[in-house]
C-alpha cells in the first residue's frame, strides 16, 4: 500500500483559517447561522472551525453535532448491525443557515442522509456543505459542496485517510492511500 500526504499540520492550520474567512465572508456575524458536524470524523474538523470562527468572531458559535446512521441509505443492507452516535443539537434549527461540516465527501450519500436527518430538527432557511476534502469523480448523487479545504482527484480504489490529533494522533495528517 502506498501513501500521499495531502495535507500536513501546517497546511490544514492554513486552509482551516481560510475556510473560516469564507464562511465570516458570507455568513457575516453568525447571528443567524450555525455548524452542524457529522457524526462520526466529521464533528472533529467541526470543532476546528467552531474554534477558528470564535477567535476571529471573539464570539460563541452554534455547533451541533448530527448522527445519520438511520437515514443511510444502506441502513438496511449492512452485514453487521450499525453503532449509531449522538446527536447533539442543543439549538434550534429553524430559520437557521446551517453548514453541515463533514471531513470527505465522496459519493455523496452522506449529505442525503444529513439533510434528511437534520429536517427532524426543523426547516433551515438555507443549507451549506463545508468539507475538508472533496473528494473528485467519485459522486453517486448531484451534490458539492460550497466550502472546500482541498479538492482531489481520486479513483473508487483510493482512500483519503483523516489523521487528526483529536482522533488521538500524534500530528494532522491527510493522506491518500491506494493498493500498489
Amino acid at each position: 500500500m502506498q501513501k500521499k500526504l495531502i495535507l500536513d499540520s501546517q497546511y490544514l492550520a492554513i486552509t482551516t483559517q481560510r475556510l473560516c474567512h469564507q464562511l465570516i465572508e458570507n455568513h457575516g456575524d453568525f447571528n443567524q447561522s450555525a455548524l452542524l458536524g457529522l457524526q462520526p470524523r466529521g464533528i472533529f474538523f467541526a470543532e476546528r472551525i467552531k474554534e477558528g470562527l470564535e477567535q476571529i468572531l471573539n464570539k460563541k458559535i452554534l455547533l451541533g453535532y448530527l448522527d445519520i446512521t438511520f437515514y443511510r441509505d444502506d441502513f438496511r443492507r449492512a452485514d453487521k448491525p450499525l453503532k449509531p452516535n449522538t446527536t447533539k443539537i442543543d439549538f434550534l434549527i429553524e430559520n437557521q443557515q446551517v453548514i453541515i461540516i463533514d471531513d470527505v465527501l465522496y459519493t455523496g450519500r452522506t449529505v442525503r442522509a444529513a439533510m434528511d436527518a437534520m429536517m427532524a430538527f426543523g426547516r433551515p432557511d438555507k443549507v451549506e456543505l463545508l468539507t475538508l476534502i472533496d473528494r473528485k469523480y467519485t459522486r453517486n448523487l448531484p451534490v458539492q459542496a460550497d466550502y472546500v479545504g482541498k479538492a482531489v482527484n481520486t479513483l473508487d480504489s483510493q482512500r483519503i485517510s483523516v489523521e487528526l490529533t483529536e482522533q488521538g494522533f500524534e500530528e494532522d495528517n491527510i493522506w491518500l492511500t491506494y493498493e500498489e
